[in-house]
């Protein structure tokens, strides 16, 4: 049974959450409404755009997905309804579908909402619309294109991978745009060493769990999304080494030298 989530930059205790809920209990009472994910920073697309991207496809197939996240309307940026892998979107064309979906939608639709301005009333009625049955093409006018975000993405030159840190989950852990393919591409069956903000912080395996090595012992593991994490075993690595979003993360074999303080 398709369901409807809500991913939000609004705080728990936002006002927004019982206008929107509310008028989609009005509307298509009986439906499941979940919170797939609240508090996003604010005007953050990329960190809303990292948390359904790894999520969406858990849902039921045919589940509308609203996005209230830098969501206003304006001249260039349209409210829109993105259909995609059996799943609906919902949200504004200011570049996160694209970095959601990283690849073509099947379907794109400019919502009609002449009868109202009120953001969430076109996202509930829309949302109510699509469990309805209606079709995308019901609710608008189809769009050739969407606006696009380049994703950021870790560069490969020989015996080397420079990737960042894209997300910082709720233990401190640092998630890295360096996937688990990319990652034996250039270091399988090699000794590599893998270093975070500067040389004196690095690790020359790859664990499996965080118990691994020894509480207060730096790690890197592979994650369920297959990205390599950083992480510090019962600590948090993020407040400890100062890394945030966008921090570099650096791969070389082990032969390798470099200034005591630098990455580069």
């Amino acid at each position: 049974m398709p369901v409807i989530t809500l991913t939000t930059e609004w705080k728990p205790d936002d006002i927004y959450y019982g206008i929107i809920k509310g008028k989609l209990s009005s509307r298509c009472p009986g439906t499941i409404i979940i919170d797939n994910a609240g508090n996003i920073p604010a005007f953050n697309i990329s960190h809303a755009s990292f948390i359904i991207r790894n999520t969406y496809n858990n849902y039921p197939k045919g589940s509308v997905h609203i996005i209230c996240v830098h969501s206003e309307a304006h001249k260039d940026q349209d409210h829109l309804i993105v259909r995609a892998r059996d799943h609906f979107f919902i949200g504004t064309d200011n570049g996160i579908f694209n970095l959601i979906l990283n690849s073509d939608p099947d379907e794109v639709i400019k919502i009609d909402h002449q009868e109202t301005s009120d953001e969430l009333e076109i996202f509930a009625k829309t949302a109510s619309d699509l469990i309805a049955g209606k079709k995308p093409s019901d609710l608008g006018k189809s769009v050739k294109s969407l606006s696009e975000r380049v994703p950021l993405r870790a560069t490969i030159d020989k015996d080397v991978i420079i990737g960042s840190i894209i997300f910082i989950d709720s233990y401190g852990n640092a998630i890295s745009n360096v996937t688990r393919e990319v990652f034996y591409r250039v270091f399988e069956n090699k000794a590599y060493r893998i270093l975070i903000q500067s040389n004196k912080n690095y690790t020359e395996r790859i664990s499996l769990k965080y118990s691994d090595v020894p509480v207060g012992e730096l790690l890197a593991r592979f994650n369920q999304l297959d990205l390599l994490e950083i992480s510090i075993n019962g600590a948090d690595v993020s407040e400890l080494l100062s890394i945030t979003v966008g921090s570099v993360l650096r791969i070389d074999l082990v032969n390798k030298t470099a200034s005591p303080n630098r990455l580069f």
